[in-house]
């Protein structure tokens, strides 16, 4: 069965350009215009990942995506954040509103199909880790939830991957550069500063938990993940 990719775009010659890649690519694309009909076109049919353009008509794409990773139905489902937008601020905002890539306009579909294939790999890879608990955290990794002593936690699908990483690899101090191989994975170009923006929204997820000390700054060296707090 193929993957089916929704693009959320108000041009229609920019969908069509696109959803011609995706067939290529040996993809199912989906068709929507603006937050309204993207919203209708998920409920009708769940997509396997989401292509979501910055500027949109009514809400914006950032807006869209935060709204999504809010509700439960959605809140796993891959992101990329279609945008002419390249400076470096828009694209931590748009990761820190919860999108797992970004691919600047104008872009080749062949960039845009190793993006997909690349998001999609690691969320696959998220379904196939089994399950850990470190001190009052656990990993539930068949039904792919997080769990603070017995309280369910929300958390993104990066920050599930950076977690799971950590959870399995305690007490070791892991750069940044060592966080993208082994979480983003080496195939794909993403910034350092990139870890940082998921670093704070693993911490501000575990907060409510008081856990977010359990990802701890190594100054100079990184990040490590600790059962004492």
């Amino acid at each position: 069965m193929l993957k089916r990719i929704l693009i959320v775009d108000d041009e229609p010659a920019i969908r069509d350009m696109v959803a011609f890649a995706l067939r290529r690519g040996e993809f199912e694309p989906m068709h929507a215009g603006d937050a309204h009909e993207a919203q209708s076109a998920i409920v009708d049919r769940m997509p396997d990942l989401i292509l979501l353009d910055w500027m949109l008509p009514g809400t914006s794409g950032l807006e869209l995506a935060r709204r999504w990773r809010k509700d439960p139905m959605t809140r796993d489902i891959p992101i990329i954040m279609l945008t002419a937008r390249g400076e470096e601020n828009d694209r931590v905002g748009g990761l820190e509103a919860g999108v797992d890539d970004y691919v600047v306009k104008p872009f080749s579909a062949r960039e845009l199909l190793a993006r997909i294939r690349a998001v999609m790999r690691r969320a696959r890879d998220d379904d196939e880790d089994g399950s850990v608990t470190v001190g009052d955290l656990r990993i539930d990794g068949a039904a792919h939830r997080v769990f603070a002593g017995n309280e369910p936690v929300t958390i993104g699908p990066t920050e599930y991957r950076l977690l799971h990483f950590f959870m399995t690899h305690p007490e070791r101090v892991y750069s940044r550069s060592q966080l993208l191989d082994h979480v983003w994975g080496g195939s794909v170009y993403v910034e350092e500063r990139t870890v940082d923006v998921h670093i704070r929204r693993l911490r501000k997820t575990l907060e409510p938990s008081a856990l977010d000390g359990m990802v701890q700054t190594v100054r100079g060296s990184g990040y490590r993940f600790s059962a004492s707090l």
